[in-house]
């Protein structure tokens, strides 16, 4: 399975607390994107693709959703519900998102521009291209 999670180094004090994003620190790649997500409803999925190439950190910055995970062979439930952790996905990853809490926020680091040709958002198509070594 290509992923993995991610402790974020908490810097704080009374005031509150930070986290620093950096490439090729904390963040194993160049980062050409940062997008975020919210107003997603509880009762809502997202995703239902995979990417070719694109690497990715995700972090849910306020709230939670779980995320499904299939690298074709097997799935896994990862729960993101804290600040600290990010979740990396790496190419090749069928990735569903499900169960959003209410004002669930989530904000995403990328290795590479949007590229509508980099999906694949399609299952079967997504089992193909895996059989394929592409």
């Amino acid at each position: 399975m290509n992923y993995k999670l991610i402790d974020m180094e908490v810097h704080g004090d009374r005031r509150g607390k930070l986290i620093s994003l950096e490439e090729m620190h904390n963040v194993p790649f160049e980062i050409k994107r940062i997008y975020y997500m919210f107003d997603t409803l509880p009762n809502e999925s997202r995703g239902f693709h995979a990417h070719k190439n694109l690497e990715q950190i995700i972090i849910a910055i306020d709230g939670a959703c779980r995320f499904i995970l299939d690298d074709g062979e097997r799935r896994e439930s990862v729960l993101l519900n804290r600040p600290d952790v990010g979740l990396y996905i790496g190419p090749g990853m069928w990735r569903e998102m499900h169960d959003f809490s209410y004002g669930c926020k989530l904000v995403v680091l990328a290795n590479e521009y949007y590229d509508e040709k980099e999906y694949i958002r399609n299952y079967d198509d997504f089992l193909k291209s895996l059989k394929e070594g592409k």
